[in-house]
């Protein structure tokens, strides 16, 4: 049976030449880099040299970037090191709605602890409004987290309009850039945040490992507690084979993020334009233009997420309803649900998103099962009948 991955904002398989890159580490060079002997001290150039590299593909200094086990880690670090290193200057932070659940139950968290959280609307295409953070920002703000690329609509935020209107205050500016990286062009300085999170297995890399950018002069608390790795920001021995495939990745993921844009863009705008001519009642959940190019977020009037889920992949197709992290809830999606789309709507969601080894032949093969499963489970629909 033919096998179409479409899931590729949930994981993405390892770039060979990332495997290529790391497997000398788990065998051959396998020293602890805190140790001061040979295998040590090979250990440490390894992951002084993956730092180095990370920190000129961002244009920022090497002494800015800490490793970490992935996305989620950095995501706790930023917003929770931030407002307990700086609790002293205020206890309200601002994110958005339709964060990942890393930011969103880190702010949980925080209330819990005496702080206060203002979470900003979005509009319809899952954008925030920077009038509204112009509007929440009061004296007593210490932190502004947004992230960059929506994981389950590919809407990109303003982070520059937002950098301005935080930075006049002197408040710390944190992204979400899990999604973006690889995506969308980012320069660090430009966008002019203090602190910017990332992930290995979102851009071919491996599971298990990311980083954090930290502006130097940020007050953060450490969160991860023992010895002093990763000057005394993140407690652990290093992911070496995990950090060198990491470095690996950002390097191959920049060096071909044009030619694969294009070629994103094309599948998805192709398999959107098939779809639609074939499948009534289609809804884009988000905006065509102005989102990663590899993401549609789309729903299927009358039909669950989950029915279209499971009868493409008795096809070979995987696809998810929005983010890995919140897979088999029932709720619907609380982007979805903050971008202002009706419950019935929200349930019929399902993301596609493409990756650098998908081709037209998958999108061929898609767009040419889905409109008889999306039939015959709307045959199946009262609620879909009564509809119409």
């Amino acid at each position: 049976m033919k096998r179409i991955y479409l899931d590729h904002n949930a994981t993405t398989p390892v770039h060979p030449e990332v495997l290529e890159a790391m497997l000398p580490y788990f065998k051959d060079k396998f020293g602890n880099p805190s140790s001061i002997h040979g295998f040590g001290r090979e250990a440490k150039v390894a992951l002084e040299e993956a730092r180095e590299k990370v920190a000129q593909l961002l244009g920022v200094s090497s002494s800015e970037i800490f490793f970490t086990a992935g996305g989620t880690e950095s995501d706790n670090l930023a917003v929770k090191g931030t407002a307990f290193a700086n609790r002293n200057k205020g206890k309200h932070i601002i994110t958005s709605r339709i964060e990942h659940h890393a930011i969103l139950e880190s702010c949980k968290f925080l209330e819990k602890e005496g702080f206060n959280v203002t979470y900003l609307p979005v509009d319809s295409k899952g954008v925030v409004y920077p009038e509204d953070l112009q509007k929440a920002v009061q004296n007593d703000i210490i932190l502004v987290s947004i992230m960059y690329v929506n994981n389950e609509v590919g809407s990109i935020q303003p982070m520059e309009d937002i950098s301005r209107i935080v930075k006049d205050k002197g408040i710390y500016l944190h992204t979400d850039a899990v999604q973006a990286l690889g995506k969308i062009p980012i320069d660090v300085r430009k966008l002019n945040v203090d602190m910017l999170s990332m992930s290995g297995h979102k851009i071919y890399g491996p599971k298990g490992v990311g980083a954090i950018y930290i502006r130097k002069g940020v007050r953060i608390t450490p969160w991860s507690h023992g010895g002093h790795h990763e000057r005394s920001r993140r407690a652990g021995t290093e992911n070496i084979p995990g950090i060198v495939g990491f470095a690996k990745a950002v390097e191959l993921t920049l060096r071909e993020l044009d030619d694969q844009n294009r070629h994103l863009k094309n599948l998805t705008e192709t398999f959107y334009r098939k779809l639609v001519e074939t499948v009534p009642d289609v809804i884009l959940n988000g905006d065509l233009n102005s989102r990663a190019v590899n993401t549609l977020n789309l729903s299927f009037k009358g039909v669950e997420g989950e029915s279209i889920i499971l009868s493409l992949d008795l096809k070979g197709v995987a696809v998810t309803s929005g983010s890995a992290c919140t897979s088999g809830t029932l709720e619907p999606s609380h982007v979805l649900s903050a971008m202002g789309i009706a419950p019935e709507i929200a349930q019929g969601a399902i993301r596609f998103s493409f990756g650098r080894g998908n081709t037209m032949e998958d999108v061929e093969y898609v767009a040419s099962i889905l409109p008889e499963i999306v039939n015959r489970l709307r045959s199946m629909s009262p609620l879909y009948a009564k509809g119409k």
